[in-house]
């Protein structure tokens, strides 16, 4: 009896270190690939609910891109320009980590701070962070407020 306990417990351990390791993979896969800025949303830190500020991300920014590899590197390529005048402003390279677990995104790119985000949504079309760092109070009342950022494909 002793030893199909142990079995099972074994098996058991065994299965849910696999599952672990698929959900990696399945959101690493999910979140590799090409992600354009859609919006970003400042909203009240004291219900997190109200939305103070939306920014839809208009003219050249609309081509901006966010790459992440799976190996663990990420770029964003930036535009400028006027009109449809749009050319390549400069590109930023680095690396990233993600915790499936823990929804945590950490972005470092070269010569610049780690940048932590949670991943509030991530699906084959939509991505969606909570910026982590320079947190601030948007309308005065005393309680920083969060800030999200939504990407599409």
């Amino acid at each position: 009896m002793k030893k199909q306990l142990l079995l099972f417990a074994f098996s058991a351990l065994a299965l849910t270190s696999c599952e672990d390791d698929n959900m990696q993979a399945y959101e690493l896969d999910t979140l590799k690939g090409d992600w354009k800025t859609s919006k970003t949303e400042i909203v009240s830190g004291k219900d997190n609910k109200t939305v103070l500020l939306t920014t839809p991300v208009t003219g050249c920014s609309t081509k901006d891109i966010t790459s992440f590899s799976i190996d663990y590197s990420i770029s964003y390529t930036y535009y400028g320009g006027t009109g449809a005048d749009c050319k390549i402003n400069g590109k930023n390279e680095g690396k990233y980590t993600y915790d499936t677990e823990t929804k945590l995104l950490n972005i470092k790119y070269n010569n610049d701070n780690d940048r932590p985000y949670k991943v509030e949504i991530l699906s084959s079309s939509e991505l969606k962070v909570l910026e982590l760092f320079n947190a601030y109070d948007y309308n005065g009342d005393g309680v920083n407020d969060l800030v999200y950022t939504s990407y599409k494909r």
